[in-house]
C-alpha cells in the first residue's frame, strides 16, 4: 500500500506517519514545504524506516510540482495534514488561511480525482463549530457549524468541497475534527541503554498552543506566559478546551483508513476524549507535574477563542475500532514536559 502524506513533517503528520509505519506494511512519500514543519521528524521517520519513506519538499501551491508527483507513483489514497493552523493569525491574515486551506485542498482533491486516488483522509478541526450554544455541548457532529475565525471557516469549507466531490466522484473520505493536540510520543526513547535520546513531539518556530508555552516556561525557555482572558462563563473564567494526546489522535487516522477501507464511504468523526478543562487547570497540572511554579499573567481576550469545547466522541467510538489509550490530563502533560526537557 503507498500513501501521500502531505505535511508531514509537522507534528501531527509526524506522529500519524509514525503510526502507520509501525502497524501498517505502508509506503509513505511525505510532502511538506517546511514552512512549519521540521527535517528532524522526517530524518527521525527515517531512521526507524529507511525502505518505507519517502520526503520531498513540496508547497501545495506548485501544481506542477504535485502533478509530476502524482504521475510518478500511483498512491492509493491520502493523508492531508498540510495546512496553516493558528487562530489569531487567520484572524489577521484572513487571505493566507484561505489560499492555503482552502484553496491548496481543493487543488489536491483535484489532483485526486484526475489520478484516481479514492481514498482520503483529511485533518479537520473542532473550530468549524465556532462558539455553540452551550445546550449543543458536548458538540456532536451534526451540531451547525459557525465558525468565528477564518482558520474554522476554510477548514468547514474543505469539508464542503469534500462532501460534494464524494458525491459526484468515485471518491471517498473521513474528515476528522480535531479538539486541542497534545503531548509526544508516549514511547520515546529519551535514556535507552545506548545512551541515547530520540523520539517524536511538538516542535515549533513560534508556540501558541498552552501546553507547549506552559512547558517551555516550565524548562526556562520563556520567563512568563499568558492567559488570554478569565472573564469567561466558565466556573474559573477561562477557557475551556477537550485535550487529546497526539498518540490517540494519531491512531484515530488509522482506525479512520481501516473504516474507510472496509465501509468505503464517507464520514466525519470528532476526535477528543468528551472531557473538558480550563486553562487554569492545565497550567496547575503542569506546575503540579514539573514543580516548577512560573509566572502567568492575565491578558485580554484573544480574537476568535470560544469559551468552551468539548467533543462528543460517541460516533467515532461506536463506528470504528478506535480505543484511547492516553484520556488523563496528567498523562498529556508529563508527556509534553518530558519533550521540551529533551528538546532543551
Amino acid at each position: 500500500m503507498r500513501l501521500l502524506l502531505t505535511g508531514g513533517a509537522g507534528y501531527i503528520g509526524s506522529h500519524t506517519a509514525l503510526e502507520f509505519l509501525e502497524n501498517t506494511d505502508v509506503s509513505l512519500t511525505i510532502i511538506d514545504n517546511l514552512s512549519t514543519g521540521f527535517l528532524e521528524n522526517i530524518q527521525y521517520l527515517k531512521n526507524r524506516f529507511p525502505d518505507r519513506i519517502n520526503f520531498a519538499r513540496v508547497d501545495l501551491s506548485d501544481r506542477s510540482a504535485l502533478e509530476a508527483l502524482l504521475e510518478k507513483t500511483h498512491f492509493d489514497g491520502v493523508l492531508h495534514f498540510g495546512a496553516s493552523l493558528i487562530v489569531n493569525e487567520s484572524v489577521s491574515n484572513p487571505l493566507l488561511y484561505y489560499s492555503n486551506n482552502t484553496l491548496n485542498t481543493t487543488a489536491l482533491i483535484q489532483a485526486c480525482i484526475t489520478h484516481k486516488i479514492k481514498n482520503f483522509i483529511f485533518s479537520s478541526t473542532a473550530a468549524v463549530y465556532g462558539e455553540p450554544d452551550s445546550r449543543y455541548i458536548p458538540v456532536q457532529e451534526n451540531t451547525p457549524l459557525a465558525p468565528i475565525n477564518p482558520y474554522g471557516a476554510s477548514k468547514m469549507m474543505s469539508e464542503q468541497i469534500l462532501k460534494d466531490s464524494s458525491l459526484a466522484y468515485d471518491f471517498n473520505f473521513i474528515a476528522l475534527r480535531y479538539f486541542n493536540v497534545a503531548g509526544a510520543n508516549i514511547h520515546n526513547a529519551y535514556d535507552d541503554n545506548n545512551g541515547t535520546k530520540d523520539g517524536l513531539g511538538q516542535r515549533s518556530k513560534n508556540a501558541t498552543h498552552l501546553i507547549k508555552v506552559a512547558c517551555e516556561c516550565a524548562v526556562g525557555k520563556r520567563e512568563k506566559m499568558a492567559i488570554f482572558g478569565d472573564d469567561y462563563p466558565t466556573d474559573d473564567g477561562t477557557c475551556i478546551r477537550d485535550y487529546i494526546h497526539i498518540n490517540d489522535l494519531a491512531n484515530a487516522h488509522l482506525q479512520a483508513w481501516e473504516y474507510l477501507m472496509s465501509e468505503k464511504k464517507s464520514d466525519i468523526f470528532n476526535v477528543g476524549y468528551a472531557q473538558g478543562y480550563s486553562v487554569k487547570e492545565v497550567i496547575s497540572t503542569l506546575k503540579e507535574v514539573s514543580g516548577v511554579d512560573f509566572k502567568v499573567e492575565i491578558l485580554p481576550r484573544r480574537a476568535g477563542d470560544p469559551a468552551k469545547l468539548i467533543a462528543n466522541n460517541q460516533k467515532i467510538l461506536s463506528m470504528t475500532q478506535w480505543k484511547p489509550k492516553y484520556n488523563n490530563l496528567k498523562t498529556i502533560v508529563a508527556s509534553a514536559y518530558e519533550w521540551e526537557k529533551y528538546l532543551l
